[in-house]
């Protein structure tokens, strides 16, 4: 069991360096190191939890040598993620930038706990406001008794 486990950690951690496979690489080590850096930014858009540089998808594949294409061509890193974003959207990015079309992704997920949190807050506040009942009175506590006493028999 532990040379599974051992076995299985090497795995995992090899995963990302095996989805880029030999023909995809450049010739030129500064242009792979770009290539490298760009696509571990850009989304496996059949993975959509990884980048491409970490994906075995086909499509993962495709992107990479696209992306590696342009950077064959001259594009410049921004040039490069551009045509992407052009061809494929935001959505290809792992991390999309802010901008109006994107503020729900970003500030939603803040908007929905402050909205929960002012919520729990005036709730709880009610709650806290409201009177108790105060007691049964002893003519209250008696029909009280009487009426249940008629319910069960």
């Amino acid at each position: 069991m532990k040379h599974f486990l051992a076995f299985a950690l090497l795995f995992a951690t090899m995963m990302p360096a095996l989805a880029v496979e030999p023909a995809e690489r450049l010739a030129d080590p500064a242009q792979e190191q770009r290539a490298r850096a760009l696509s571990g930014e850009l989304r496996c858009l059949v993975c959509q939890n990884e980048s491409i540089d970490e994906s075995g998808a086909p499509l993962a594949h495709d992107l990479r040598v696209l992306l590696r294409e342009r950077i064959a061509q001259g594009d410049s890193d921004a040039q490069a993620v551009k045509f992407l974003t052009d061809r494929y959207g935001e959505f290809v990015l792992l991390r999309p930038r802010i901008e109006p079309a994107t503020y729900v992704l970003w500030f939603g997920p803040i908007a929905v706990l402050l909205i929960a949190g002012t919520g729990s807050a005036i709730y709880l506040r009610k709650r806290r406001l409201q009177p108790e009942a105060a007691p049964l009175s002893a003519d209250e506590q008696a029909r009280l008794d009487r009426l249940m006493k008629e319910g069960e028999g």
